[in-house]
C-alpha cells in the first residue's frame, strides 16, 4: 500500500494546494475557471495531441484487450445512463456523471503502477488504454454533449450546428490533427514537439490545483448521493464487469486481464471534472467524487494487487 500511496501523493498534494489557496484566499473562485480554461485549450490539447501522433498500428495489436477494455468502458456509461435518467438528471449531467464512472486515471496514475506491478511488459496495455480513455472516450462524451446542447427537430441544422462546434473544441482538433500526423508517418520538428510537452506536462497538475479550488464549495441538494454512486460504480462495478470480460467472457492471457482489471479500478481521472466546469455542470460533486475515489483506491488496488500475489 505504501507504493501505490508514493503514486498517488502527487494528486493528493496538488488537489490540497488548490483547496488551502481557496480557503485561504490566495486564489479566488474565478482562479478554478481559469485554470481550468488553460488545460482545456492549451494544455490537454497539446497533451492528446503528442499521445495520438506517436502512436503505430501494432499498439493496437491486441484487439481482445481493446475489446474488454472497450465494453467495460460502454456497459458501465450506460449503466450509469439509465440509472442517472431514472432519478431525473439533467441530459448533461447524466453525460458527465457516466463519463466519471467510466473514466479511470491511466495517464496519471494507471501507467506507473502498472510499471511498479508489471515492469515494463504492463507499459503497453496501460498506454492503450490510455488513449481510450483520454482520447476515444472523452470525444465521445465531447459530441454527446454538443448534440444535447444543439437538439433541434430539425436533424439537418442539429448536425451543422454539432460539426462546428466540435470544429471549434480544442481538444477534438488535437486529436484529429494528431491522428492525421500518426497516419502520415511524418515526424515533428524537435522545437515543436518540444513545446507540446512542456504545455501537455502542465496539463495534470493545473487540472488538479483547479479540482482542489472547487472542493472547497459546499454541496448542493442531492449531489451527495451522485458522489456516492460515481465512486461505487468506479471503484466496484467497473473493475467488476471488466473481470468477467477478462477472465470468463473474453480470457486474455494473464498478465493482459491482469492489467485490464487493474487499470479499470483506478480511480476517476481529471476529465470528467474538466467538463462539468466547462458546460457548467456539477463540477463541485465531481471534484468530491474524484478526491474520494481517489482515496478508496487506496484500499481497492492494495486488494487486487493482493490478490495477484496470493495466487502466483
Amino acid at each position: 500500500m505504501l507504493a501505490i500511496f508514493n503514486v498517488v501523493f502527487p494528486i493528493f498534494a496538488l488537489i490540497f494546494l488548490g483547496y488551502l489557496c481557496r480557503k485561504r484566499n490566495i486564489l479566488s473562485i474565478n482562479a478554478a475557471s481559469e485554470l481550468n480554461r488553460f488545460v482545456i485549450y492549451l494544455g490537454l490539447p497539446a497533451l492528446l495531441f503528442n499521445a495520438i501522433s506517436g502512436l503505430k498500428p501494432a499498439d493496437f495489436a491486441n484487439l481482445r484487450f481493446v475489446a474488454v477494455f472497450a465494453i467495460g468502458i460502454v456497459v458501465v456509461f450506460a449503466l450509469t445512463a439509465w440509472i442517472r435518467k431514472r432519478q431525473g438528471a439533467a441530459t448533461g449531467d447524466i453525460i458527465i456523471d457516466s463519463l466519471g464512472t467510466s473514466y479511470a486515471n491511466v495517464g496519471f496514475i494507471g501507467i506507473p503502477l502498472c510499471m511498479l506491478a508489471f515492469g515494463n511488459e504492463g507499459v503497453p496495455p496501460s498506454v492503450i488504454a490510455m488513449v481510450m480513455t483520454a482520447c476515444l472516450l472523452f470525444a465521445v462524451a465531447i459530441i454527446f454533449l454538443e448534440i444535447s446542447l444543439h437538439a433541434e427537430r430539425h436533424v439537418g441544422r442539429t448536425l451543422k450546428k454539432v460539426a462546428v462546434s466540435l470544429l471549434r473544441n480544442p481538444i477534438m482538433m488535437a486529436s484529429l490533427l494528431g491522428a492525421v500526423v500518426a497516419a502520415s508517418g511524418w515526424s515533428l520538428p524537435v522545437s515543436l514537439s518540444h513545446l507540446f510537452t512542456l504545455l501537455g506536462a502542465a496539463a495534470s497538475p493545473c487540472a488538479l490545483v483547479s479540482l482542489g479550488l472547487f472542493l472547497a464549495q459546499p454541496l448542493k441538494g442531492k449531489q451527495a448521493d451522485t458522489v456516492n454512486l460515481l465512486v461505487g460504480f468506479k471503484l466496484l462495478v467497473h473493475p467488476a464487469i471488466t473481470a468477467i470480460l477478462a477472465y470468463w467472457i473474453f480470457p486474455l492471457p494473464r498478465l493482459w486481464a491482469d492489467t485490464a482489471l487493474l487499470l479499470s479500478a483506478l480511480p476517476i481521472g481529471t476529465g470528467p471534472f474538466m467538463l462539468a466546469e466547462l458546460y457548467q455542470r456539477e463540477a463541485a460533486a465531481m471534484s468530491r467524487a474524484i478526491l474520494i475515489s481517489t482515496t478508496g483506491s487506496l484500499l481497492t488496488i492494495s486488494l487486487i494487487l493482493a490478490w495477484f500475489a496470493h495466487r502466483g
